[in-house]
């Protein structure tokens, strides 16, 4: 799978991409990475890639011609157009199974932004915005490497044993219930131990402990994805 990144700081991802799955993914190809800053397509002997909104306001905006100059300068030298996503407050919020749907496209543009926001003509030339949450950060790279990492780790062969895609959290394969609680040696810590049915070695038992222990945790820090799930 091919990453496209937009941004003014590149810099900000060279160890992203070469640590833990996110590195082991671009050793074995599973992906690959390409980085283009507006900057490169700026106005003026400055190179300026935002200014003044009209109207008034505080703040500069990112300049539409620079952004999109940028996106076509990287579909210019690859055979597959990117599905363009912009990050952005203002996009659907992204979770498990946006990232399972975009794990499976050869190619994946993320636009970040910066100062108050981006032109809105901007929005002409992408496929979709998404958002990490309500609240605001000064950059879209941190969202990105979000993006990144939750799909990167559903590419074939990254994680090495598919099944631990499916029982964690928000699995579709999990009804999109929180995971259950996990338990490793020691068996005992600080008064702390391992609940009996785990130590047992019973496999039905443990499947339905877990099966419960998922209702009951979501229901306690989740309720709002029962609800979902009832709809």
């Amino acid at each position: 799978m091919r990453f496209d990144v937009v941004t003014l700081f590149p810099e900000l991802f060279g160890p992203f991409v070469a640590t833990s799955f996110v590195g082991r993914a671009v050793e074995t190809g599973a992906a690959t990475f390409r980085f283009e800053s507006p900057r490169e397509h700026g106005v003026g002997k400055h190179r300026s890639v935002d200014d003044t909104p009209y109207g008034g306001g505080s703040g500069m905006v990112m300049r539409v011609d620079c952004l999109v100059a940028a996106l076509e300068a990287l579909d210019a030298t690859a055979t597959t157009r990117a599905h363009r996503v912009l990050l952005t407050p203002q996009g659907r919020p992204f979770d498990q199974a946006r990232a399972i749907e975009l794990s499976r496209r050869p190619a994946l543009a993320l636009v970040c932004g910066r100062y108050e926001g981006f032109d809105e003509r901007v929005r002409s030339f992408i496929d979709e915005e998404l958002s990490l949450g309500d609240f605001v950060m000064t950059g879209g790279e941190v969202a990105a490497m979000a993006v990144i990492e939750a799909t990167v780790r559903l590419l074939p062969g990254v994680l090495g044993n598919e099944d631990s895609t499916r029982d964690e959290s928000h699995s579709p394969e999990r009804d999109g219930l929180l995971e259950y609680a996990q338990y490793t040696r020691p068996a005992e810590f600080r008064g702390l131990g391992v609940p009996d049915v785990l130590k047992g070695g019973h496999h039905g038992e443990i499947a339905r402990h877990r099966a419960e222990e998922r209702r009951a945790r979501t229901g306690a820090r989740r309720p709002d994805l029962l609800a979902k799930k009832a709809t």
